[in-house]
């Protein structure tokens, strides 16, 4: 088999049972790999209304048919399973080296069942699989545990949060990269298992290997073009252009501004920090950046939604008190966005701003004190102090672009599967960017259509599976020929899209069966108050949105366009 290795592999927890199976053709070329694999096979086993933590739950790593490749960013992997923030059926992708080399053990897909007696972890050689007592790593955060399994290959693994069941709990890889956001760490710390570490070394074949060089020089010429200030600022490029045009949030979203943002930019970072730059599996850009001396040698840069979620949206202009949060949250296993934010709203309960993040995020880690209100995010905490200070959608919390200033973004926010991401469709490209072409971002007009297609683009994107910085110079003509030439399957733009729509369907189906409807595609209240966002014309937008995906008024895909699109079988 071409792209794909042709091997799923299932190990059930409570028995100790491995079973390797042959991975369905017809899925394989319908949901591609990765996010939209990893959904098609979770769908097919699990019912909506399953607890996150139960052993009846699974979790799943799948990798893509451009994993592995010479493909550039092509080192992730994906995890699927549901939310025990959100309640949603929920993915995340990581990247770093795991997926690379969990692709050259020879899967497509890892399916994690049932829950240990005790603490677990798997290892992958190639072939040969096994289950190993994880006592003597229970109990240990993300380096710890890393560096005690690093001889044996790559490793992805939980910290304390996870253990502990936080909601907001990652998975880690490589120290600090990170399968984060809706809590996937807890659901894999509710099976005892600490971690997975793989080694592979086999490459994955390719149908048309002249073909997919000469797309993989023309592919990667096109990314050293469109998105150096990557590789010398990361991500934190972006912090000065968000204030500058006032759609940096600040405060818990109270401001739009924030006078010390210049502070934690990647000006500021490059000319007052020592850095390197440090690349995953494949990549030219490596936006992460490394401290190499001083007080904080060998401490990663904080990546923007970081630096925002405990800067500017804590009000708080210390950097250095954000390296240090960060450095434990990646150690704890903890999402910065979630917990940046959660405290966030937890000052303004309490009506101060909290000065040192430390404290907090030890107690989240550790599900202490305030710490155990705290890691059931920041909806939980604020429903029961009954005040609404919750900037989140369907419970995950909203990452630093004020969707006041960028109605596509707030579309986008609202009708996300996973809940308030600006991943889902990255819809800052278009809006400040002017990625693919440059949209008037103060208007809904044209917008429903567009967040439909980035919606679908980057579903299939994520199924690929690629990074997501692959996007802003790589269209989906040249992604398709990737795929292609890889593959030895002809798909076309058209198919390309039809997949990630297929996938996009899937997952609202899924969301629907769960208890998921219109009510829950919305923003929270302080964005339509005080001249914010026009509830009307949201609305309106919201109406057109569903038009375009062949939905009905109430969120729920017409079974016409489940048929169109070969989503048969659906449970009841």
């Amino acid at each position: 088999m071409y792209g794909w290795t042709g091997k799923t592999v299932i190990i059930n927890l409570e028995n100790g049972k491995i079973t390797e199976t042959k991975s369905d053709i017809n899925n394989l070329h319908s949901y591609l790999g990765g996010r939209g694999l990893g959904v098609k096979l979770y769908y097919d086993r699990i019912t909506p209304d399953i607890d996150p933590l139960s052993p009846e739950n699974i979790l799943i790593f799948a990798t893509g048919p451009l994993t592995g490749t010479r493909s550039p960013l092509s080192g992730r992997h994906a995890m699927v399973s549901k939310s025990p923030l959100t309640g949603t059926i929920f993915d995340s992708s990581s990247g770093g080296f795991f997926g690379k080399d969990l692709k050259f053990a020879g899967i497509d897909a890892l399916i994690i069942e049932g829950c240990a007696d005790e603490p677990v972890y798997i290892s992958i050689h190639d072939d040969d699989i096994n289950i190993h007592p994880a006592n003597e790593l229970w109990g240990e955060n993300v380096r710890q545990c890393t560096d005690k399994l690093s001889t044996q290959g790559r490793t992805a693994c939980i910290g304390r949060a996870g253990e502990r069941l936080v909601p907001m709990a990652n998975v880690m890889n490589d120290y600090f990269h990170a399968c984060g956001r809706g809590g996937l760490g807890a659901v894999m710390g509710s099976k005892k298992l600490k971690a997975i570490v793989v080694k592979g070394t086999r490459k994955p074949d390719i149908a048309d290997g002249k073909r997919f060089e000469k797309l993989y020089t023309e592919a990667l010429s096109k990314i050293e073009k469109g998105v150096s200030g990557l590789s010398t600022y990361g991500t934190s490029a972006v912090m000065n252009l968000m204030n500058y045009m006032k759609i940096l949030p600040a405060g818990n979203f109270r401001k739009n501004e924030f006078s010390d943002a210049s502070r934690m930019s990647g000006e500021f970072i490059k000319e007052n920090y020592d850095i390197k730059g440090q690349a995953c599996y494949n990549c030219t850009i490596a936006c992460k950046h490394i401290i190499k001396s001083g007080a904080f040698e060998g401490y990663e840069i904080p990546e923007y939604e970081t630096l925002w979620s405990f800067g500017p949206d804590n009000n708080n202009s210390d950097i250095e008190k954000i390296i240090k949060a960060n450095r434990m949250c990646n150690d704890f296993g903890i999402d910065t966005i979630s917990a940046g934010s959660t405290i966030a709203a937890y000052a303004e309960i309490m009506g101060e701003d909290i000065k040192e993040f430390s404290e907090y995020v030890d107690k989240i880690g550790e599900d202490s004190g305030v710490g155990n209100q705290l890691g059931k995010g920041s909806r939980a905490l604020s429903n029961s102090s009954g005040k609404d200070v919750s900037m989140q959608c369907k419970g995950l919390e909203l990452p630093g672009y004020d969707p006041r200033g960028l109605l596509g973004m707030a579309l986008a926010y609202a009708t996300s599967n996973r809940g308030g991401c600006h991943m889902r469709a990255y819809m800052a490209a278009p809006e400040i960017l002017g990625k693919p072409k440059k949209v008037d971002r103060l208007t809904f007009s044209g917008k429903a259509e567009l967040v439909k297609l980035f919606q679908d683009e980057t579903a299939a994107i994520d199924s690929l599976i690629l990074c997501r910085f692959a996007s802003l110079s790589i269209s989906k003509e040249l992604f398709t020929e990737l795929l292609s030439a890889a593959t030895g399957m002809d798909y076309t733009p058209g198919d390309f899209l039809k997949c990630g729509e297929r996938i996009w369907n899937l997952e609202r189906l899924f969301n629907n069966k769960a208890g998921f409807s219109r009510m829950d595609d919305t923003l929270p209240e302080r964005f339509f108050e005080n001249g914010g966002i026009d509830r009307i014309m949201f609305e309106k937008s919201l109406d057109d949105y569903y038009l375009q995906r062949g939905w009905d008024k109430n969120g729920v895909p017409a079974e016409k366009k489940l048929s169109g699109l070969g989503i048969i079988g659906n449970k009841t």
